[in-house]
């Protein structure tokens, strides 16, 4: 299971139309080995898996050993001065992860070690209505989310050196997400391992609140997921 919002819809959309094979490709944002593991089988030279936490590095590091799979890497760096050199990344692909304040900054990195017309996916939590409520706001804020309104995404990274060439509302699958997330949760106290709570302990302190907005208080009307499929110009 994708536990993302999202969920598997980008990761399909991103495949259906994006040529992999033996090509270098990045995933910054914690929770995407099973990403990972899909993306594998379009054979990619290399996955590498970018954190920016500690946590995240070991408890990935550690699931990907136990699958034994030799083709993906996780490391830890900062997404916005990462240690990769110029033009040097086929494909940048990110879920739920980059929908910060230093999106400026992150996108201007990608751009910078993506290869001439290399492809970047990603999956941005949008804003769907102007005026959100402050329960909303609040959620973003402590989430550290800064979300572009769903009609302006697409200009932004226009805006900064990519071509849009497909685009793809996925807030249906919020509800899902937050749907497991609520299940997640209570299994949580119960019966999950200890692996299990390290690998989702970061996503589910994020998540614990935003289910009850989105899925009691409203928030739907205000909270969405947009992904875009883009080519560096």
């Amino acid at each position: 299971m994708i536990f993302l919002p999202g969920t598997d819809k980008q990761v399909n959309f991103f495949l259906s139309s994006t040529e992999l094979n033996d090509k270098k490709v990045l995933i910054p944002g914690p929770g995407t080995v099973e990403i990972a593991q899909k993306i594998i089988s379009g054979d990619p030279s290399k996955i590498v898996i970018v954190v920016d936490d500690y946590d995240s590095l070991i408890t990935m590091r550690y699931r990907l050993q136990k699958s034994g799979e030799k083709n993906i890497d996780v490391r830890m760096m900062e997404y916005a001065n990462t240690d990769f050199r110029k033009e040097t990344i086929d494909v940048v692909y990110a879920q739920a992860s980059l929908s910060v304040p230093s999106r400026n900054k992150i996108t201007k990195e990608i751009k910078r070690i993506l290869k001439p017309e290399g492809i970047y996916c990603v999956g941005e939590i949008v804003m769907l209505k102007d005026n959100p409520p402050d329960f909303v706001k609040d959620i973003w804020h402590s989430s550290d989310i800064l979300p572009l309104h769903i009609d302006e995404a697409a200009e932004f990274y226009e805006e900064k050196g990519f071509d849009i060439l497909e685009k793809k509302d996925l807030s249906f699958t919020l509800k899902d997400f937050y749907q497991d997330s609520e299940r997640l949760l209570e299994k949580e106290s119960k019966d999950l391992t200890e692996e299990e709570k390290s690998y989702h302990k970061k996503l589910l302190k994020k998540i614990s609140h935003e289910s009850n907005v989105y899925l009691k208080l409203g928030g739907d009307d205000y909270m969405g997921f947009l992904a875009l499929m883009m080519r560096k110009i």
